[in-house]
């Protein structure tokens, strides 16, 4: 059973009541490496580090079935777009069209030259390729999309708005999927170490509304229990204020490994000691003043990681 970890002070998932999130983003959800389910090859360690700044990964993999073997591995970024991303202020770290967390990767110490692949999607029909002969960029969430729309022939206009590229009021209305991949060689017996690192998407509020009138759906997501309740009522008692940030991190795809992770690290980094973070774990350990560790062997992740990370913003 899962257990509150209070950290001083506390880990990121679903959206907040729009109600109670004024002045607010959204995030979005990304994690680590994805691979075909294999027969062959062990996630035999994992270490994953997570701020607000930077999401880092540190896995060592090794093939076991005897002979050299090569896997396409993939790193699928949070997809973007559709009329709901427009409805809401979504964090978006970077304005790069198809590396907007920008992904980076290293294989036992060296850069991966990836390839890309990117679909844009009206619910279950591509639409890439009409996009890409009618000169549409394709990251609905730029503004170089919105303008090619709109300098389309008329003729062409219609036909985006009927083939559902454009919705009533003019805006892209695609959503676009994209994955950064490459072949990997693993060679039998030999540890091979993939390293990765990216910005995370991490939405928030200016400021928390937990100490006077928490809401059960945030409470439940990021466990946060009573005491972190009770010194968030009397920060507001001091006319301290802290604002909420919501960082999300997909955990299950390493159930695509032969066997579960050998030893996995999980280590929650807040930055600044005045600061305060929440999320649902087990033994859990304080090892530096802004730094909270949990370790687990032989795991096989059952649901993805949401961490909630308040921000002392002001107050005496």
């Amino acid at each position: 059973m899962r257990r509150l970890v209070l950290l001083t002070l506390a880990l990121v998932a679903g959206l907040p009541d729009p109600s109670r999130a004024n002045d607010s983003s959204a995030q979005l959800a990304a994690g680590g490496l994805v691979l075909t389910r294999s027969d062959a090859i062990e996630m035999r360690t994992e270490d994953l580090e997570i701020s607000r700044s930077a999401v880092q990964v540190r896995y060592t993999f090794v093939n076991t079935s005897g002979k050299d073997v090569v896997s396409r591995v993939a790193f699928p970024l949070p997809a973007v777009g559709g009329r709901a991303f427009f409805e809401m202020d979504i964090a978006i770290p970077l304005d790069s069209p198809d590396n907007f967390l920008g992904f980076e990767t290293r294989v036992d110490g060296k850069p991966v030259k990836m390839e890309v692949a990117q679909k844009a999607m009206v619910g279950q029909a591509e639409r890439t390729a009409w996009l890409r002969a009618h000169g549409v960029p394709l990251a609905p969430h730029l503004g170089p999309a919105q303008e090619a729309l709109e300098n389309l022939a008329p003729a062409a206009l219609a036909e985006a708005k009927r083939l559902g590229l454009v919705d009533a009021d003019g805006y892209p209305n695609w959503t676009l999927e994209t994955t950064y991949h490459w072949l990997q060689r693993f060679p039998a017996g030999v540890p091979v170490l993939v390293e990765h690192r990216y910005k995370p998407s991490v939405g928030g509020t200016v400021s928390t509304l937990l100490g006077s009138d928490p809401d059960a759906d945030t409470v439940q997501t990021y466990c946060v229990d009573s005491a972190l309740l009770a010194a968030l009522r009397r920060a507001e008692a001091k006319q301290v204020i802290y604002s909420e940030g919501w960082l999300d991190y997909i955990l299950v795809t390493a159930g695509n490994w032969k066997k579960p992770i050998g030893k996995f690290r999980l280590v929650i980094d807040k930055e600044r000691p005045e600061d305060l973070v929440s999320f649902c774990g087990e033994g859990v350990r304080k090892i530096a003043p802004t730094r909270f560790e949990m370790t687990r062997t032989n795991w096989r992740p059952e649901r993805d990681l949401s961490i909630l990370f308040l921000e002392r913003r002001s107050g005496k």
